[in-house]
């Protein structure tokens, strides 16, 4: 008997999920690995964020939120961007989910026709290509180069835009790569956007306070206000705040596609939870030391990581602008072979052979559509960022590589 719609036969578990699983079975099996497979920060959450929650609970504030966040979350995101991006926003104008992945699901669910296409920019955080997928949606993958810092040009974007194009993702900065775009390059970016009025902007801004060497934000929005009437900005508490198991993501956009994202979210789960909520809502509202002081410990496993790989013989990273990944090109290591004579053929089998070799669990370029490179998340801390780059450069010097 066939249990699985066809629908999902494209579609693939996430890379980065699979990783980190495959990581703790060893970890069970008794292997000594270091897991930087998964996109998490290794801090606590802030204490007057838990305390807030603990607080909501007190006052009973446990049962069916309304579908599209409580009033004190979706106040708190339009304050948020009014204070911070300059963005004008009203309640009814922002969904709040499960996380920022269900806002980004609700977004396709509410708008994809068969055969749509959505463009996104790769490398790309991989689950944009399987929502899409899932939603009978045909995902247009724009290569970004290294050269290029990974970012998406306006003339590739002016190329790719077809009459079936409904959306263009951008992620700002970008998983895997921490890409950066600036002022200029976003408005370029919606001069070509201008030209095309049916094509749908969803800014993925979960990295936003995770930048680097001084630089500052501007949400997409507010860079091309002109398009703020078809430009969905998501965001969410996971990365900025340490809160990835409070799941609590958000997204501000016109009023009719956000009723739209709440008719779809209403047939899912209904409301997120209620005492999430609040600790999201507190979060923002909340004083901001703790994001800045995580921000500088990410800058400063940064700089450790792209200085420890510019050592190893094979490997190269260009500095990430922001995130906390490092996408590590291993082009040179194609091809070569392994002491137990395996051949190295793609960025797939070096990821499988530092995992074996050197207990580092990292997720291969080609999840993210863009070869040959590994990511490794940077969230964890000196000391083992420090380890893993040892244990990664030793197993590196036994390969045998074509001269």
């Amino acid at each position: 008997m066939k249990f699985a719609s066809s629908r999902l036969e494209p579609v693939k578990p996430s890379a980065s999920a699979w990783v980190s699983q495959a990581a703790k079975d060893a970890k069970a099996r008794g292997e000594d690995v270091i897991d930087l497979g998964l996109g998490e920060p290794d801090f606590d959450t802030p204490s007057h964020i838990v305390e807030a929650a603990h607080q909501a609970a007190l006052r009973g504030e446990t049962r069916y939120p309304p579908t599209g966040g409580t009033l004190e979350m979706r106040q708190a995101v339009v304050d948020k961007l009014a204070r911070e991006n300059a963005l004008s926003y009203a309640a009814d104008e922002v969904i709040v989910s499960n996380g920022a992945k269900q806002v980004l699901f609700n977004a396709m669910m509410a708008t994809l026709e068969d055969g749509d296409e959505v463009l996104m920019c790769a490398p790309y955080f991989g689950q944009y290509k399987d929502i899409v997928l899932i939603l009978g949606g045909q995902a247009v993958a724009l290569k970004c180069p290294a050269e290029n810092g990974f970012r998406l040009t306006p003339a590739q974007l002016e190329a790719a835009i077809t009459p079936k194009t409904r959306w263009i993702m951008l992620n700002l900065p970008s998983n895997p790569a921490g890409a950066v775009y600036s002022d200029t390059d976003l408005r370029e970016l919606g001069a070509v956007l201008e030209r095309h009025p049916n094509v749908l902007i969803l800014s993925d801004e979960i990295y936003e306070h995770i930048l680097f060497d001084g630089r500052t934000f501007l949400s997409f929005a507010a860079a091309n206000p002109s398009l703020k009437d078809r430009t969905l900005t998501v965001n969410g508490v996971s990365k900025a705040y340490a809160m990835t198991g409070w799941r609590i993501g958000y997204g501000a956009g016109p009023k009719p596609l956000i009723a739209a994202m709440t008719k779809v979210q209403s047939q899912i789960c209904s409301g997120a939870c209620a005492i999430a909520q609040a600790a999201a809502a507190a979060a923002l509202n909340g004083p901001q030391d703790d994001v800045r002081r995580f921000c500088a410990a990410f800058e400063e496993r940064r700089d450790l990581v792209v200085d420890r790989i510019a050592k190893i013989d094979g490997l190269t990273l260009d500095p990430p602008g922001g995130a906390f990944y490092g996408l590590i090109g291993c082009g040179d290591l194609i091809g070569a072979q392994t002491e137990e004579g395996e051949t190295l053929s793609g960025d797939a089998d070096v990821t499988a052979y530092i995992l074996k070799d050197a207990g580092i669990a990292a997720v291969p370029g080609s999840a993210y559509e863009l070869s040959p490179f590994f990511r490794i998340s940077t969230a964890a801390s000196m000391d083992v960022l420090g380890e893993a780059m040892d244990r990664i450069a030793t197993s590196v010097a036994k390969l045998k590589r074509k001269t």
